[in-house]
């Protein structure tokens, strides 16, 4: 039996209420997404937004339908994402981060080796459920933990099967004071890659 896949150690037995195009989007090995992203925040956000580019976090262009590709692979025990983001202008952004399992119905987002977003997974009738907990800060050994608030506020993604081989995604960031600050969302089908490791 092959290894389970980071999501499926923090869903567990609620791995097999995912539909098929959710499963494969999880799956171990190498594949890809390919599908369009809406991208939008608040104009004064964009400050914001460009210094967490610099830290190789979320994105700082809005636009609507966005062909985007996110490529996954798998290295030990670390689930490498690459989305590349192909604006209109022939311009660019690359997204990167890796996942880490942190035990029980949780995973880590690194977006870099420092900062990561500690966030919790479960599947309701058959569509999957992310909520941000907390953020963590890496420095050596020490792990320490920052409450969403006091960095962007709370993070929900969505994701819901369309049919066996599609999916939607809706991430948000909603801060307690400013409301609604950052959201992407969109459409994609997975490829796998078969022969690649």
């Amino acid at each position: 039996m092959s290894e389970q896949n980071i999501l499926q150690q923090a869903l567990g037995e609620q791995w097999q209420q995912l539909p098929a195009a959710l499963r494969a989007h999880y799956c171990n090995g190498p594949n890809s997404d390919i599908g369009a992203l809406d991208i939008d925040y608040p104009r004064w956000m964009q400050i914001f937004l460009s210094g967490l580019r610099v830290l190789g976090a979320l994105v700082n262009r809005r636009g609507q339908r966005i062909p985007t590709r996110v490529e996954k692979v798998m290295q030990g025990k670390v689930q490498h994402w690459r989305r590349t983001i192909q604006f209109m202008d022939g311009k660019a952004i690359l997204f990167k981060s890796y996942w880490v399992y942190a035990g029980g119905d949780r995973l880590i987002e690194y977006v870099n080796p420092v900062l990561g977003l500690c966030m919790t997974v479960s599947v309701r009738s058959g569509v999957l459920y992310y909520e941000g907990r907390y953020y963590v800060v890496r420095i050596g050994r020490w792990h320490l933990r920052l409450p969403e608030w006091l960095l962007l506020g709370h993070t929900t993604i969505v994701e819901t099967a369309l049919d066996d081989m599609r999916f939607a995604m809706d991430f948000r960031l909603r801060h307690p004071v400013f409301g609604q600050i950052f959201r992407y969302g969109g459409t994609f089908r997975t490829v796998q890659h078969v022969g690649l490791s």
